[in-house]
């Protein structure tokens, strides 16, 4: 139960009551407050003329001084009319020569004129409100009219038009109208928005409750779980971001199976590719140690060599090994410079003729003379020329041939590694510069192979932001080729 009430649903319902408890006060206080201005409006526009009318009948001058012996009696009889009056005599500077009723103490012996001279100015009645003698600091609504000798000014007569009595009922009346406003009106309109908003907000929610509750099927393991919403919005977009999260999540998870299996595989044939050379190493040292008497210089010497061989194939598959892990890991960055693809490939060409010569191989180097220079890491374009070159000559039988070409293209230069071996079935293709990928190739193991060269080739080429494209047809050969940015001079 305690859970039920802490969900987001009654936390935003609770706020939205308290604001609307909020709103319904705000509105009393304004229509209270706008009830009240209506009515001094109302009594000032209808009594606008009052202090006019008494002067019609009130003479204030006697001698032509100010006189406030007949305002009593004015005063008694204007207030059989209007009970709420105050009535005051002032001088042109506002300060009180009399004022009625006079059994009434008052607090300031004068009040300001400005408000006064702007009343008795106007044609047509306006909202004002001027000082009220007996409380000091509050304003209230009047009447006012000049008191003249002839043509000169001598004072006016100040009306308040809500007396203290007036004040004490209009209290307990505006009291009452606000408690029936309140019991009624904003008690109907407080319930009917509280009902509305809360039906509102429970179908607002629903579809937060749906997010809420996939993500925690997700959670638990249930990886097909999905957010379906059919409404638009930043809810939607919510749970379009989570599907999107979702299946990068699995599909990063299925990622790192994969990456496990290939783990597990790599390992096993590192340790068979280890296994083999340690065996022949051990194997020949053992036979050494045991029948260093009975064998002859000729047997010893092809034993130190098969040893040797075997070491320095050894020495190759963890060199590889290291290599690939760094390009993988990202701790290779390259170097890009620019240099001539012409000579490096001239410079590998003489070192593969005497191996390929050996193999009864041809090998040929064909390429313009007049190509431009290409932007990349000499050193490592240089491994991925050796790798494809052993890689040919290892497949390639003896009458065979292997070609470097180099051609010039609009976007760069294109390298290609041609030979007329054995090829590669389409269904391996795909997979060919996965590392440890053997395919249905038997014999790559057979020509001190680690199943490595192709798949630094790759990497290399990827820190390089290139793409390396096969081409290959079984009894027929295989080509391979890619190519190289070039080198755009910038003129000074």
């Amino acid at each position: 139960m305690t859970k039920l009430f802490q969900s987001l649903y009654w936390k935003i319902s609770a706020t939205f009551v308290a604001l609307l408890f909020i709103l319904g006060a705000i509105y009393i206080y304004v229509v209270a407050f706008s009830a009240e201005m209506y009515f001094q409006e109302a009594n000032q526009r209808l009594n606008a003329r009052v202090a006019q009318r008494m002067l019609n009948y009130y003479k204030p001058l006697v001698n032509h001084q100010l006189d406030s012996v007949r305002l009593e009696e004015i005063y008694t009889i204007q207030k059989i009319f209007n009970p709420s009056i105050e009535v005051y005599v002032l001088d042109t500077l506002g300060n009180i020569v009399s004022h009625c009723p006079t059994n009434q103490h008052i607090q300031c012996e004068s009040v300001s004129v400005e408000p006064i001279r702007k009343f008795v100015g106007l044609k047509t009645p306006e909202f004002l409100e001027g000082e009220d003698p007996k409380k000091l600091g509050i304003k209230k609504t009047f009447s006012a009219a000049k008191i003249t000798d002839g043509e000169k000014l001598i004072g006016y007569l100040y009306v308040i038009l809500g007396s203290e009595e007036f004040d004490s009922n209009f209290n307990l009346l505006i009291g009452s109208y606000i408690l029936r406003i309140g019991a009624r009106t904003t008690t109907i309109t407080l319930i009917g928005a509280a009902v509305i908003g809360l039906i509102a907000l429970l179908y607002i929610t629903k579809n937060l409750r749906t997010i809420i509750r996939t993500v925690h099927e997700f959670k638990k393991g249930n990886y097909n779980a999905r957010i379906q919403l059919s409404s638009t919005g930043e809810l939607n977009e919510l749970a379009t971001s989570f599907n999107e999260m979702a299946d990068t999540i699995v599909k990063n998870l299925e990622e790192i199976k994969t990456m496990d299996s290939l783990r597990r595989e790599l390992v096993a044939n590192v340790s068979h590719d280890l296994r083999t050379p340690l065996s022949t190493i051990h194997g020949y040292i053992e036979t050494l140690m045991i029948k260093t008497e009975s064998l002859t210089k000729d047997e010893r010497e092809q034993y130190l060599k098969t040893v040797l061989t075997s070491t320095e194939r050894l020495r190759k598959l963890v060199e590889e090994l290291f290599e690939l892990s760094k390009l993988e890991a990202k701790q290779t960055k390259p170097n890009p410079e620019p240099f001539s693809i012409s000579e490096l490939v001239q410079d590998i060409g003489q070192k593969y003729l005497i191996i390929a010569e050996k193999k009864g191989i041809t090998f040929q180097c064909v390429f313009p003379k007049d190509l431009p220079m290409i932007v990349a890491d000499i050193a490592l374009i240089d491994r991925v020329i050796q790798n494809l070159v052993d890689n040919a000559i290892k497949f390639t039988p003896s009458g065979g041939i292997v070609r470097i070409e180099l051609h010039r293209l609009s976007d760069g230069v294109d390298v290609k590694i041609s030979d007329t071996g054995s090829g590669i079935l389409p269904e391996d293709i795909p997979n060919i510069f996965d590392r440890y990928n053997k395919g249905s190739q038997k014999n790559i193991f057979q020509n001190d192979g680690a199943g490595l060269g192709l798949a630094i080739v790759k990497k290399i080429l990827e820190v390089h932001s290139l793409t390396i494209d096969v081409d290959s047809k079984v009894n027929e050969g295989t080509a391979f080729s890619f190519t190289l940015p070039v080198h755009v001079s910038h003129p000074h």
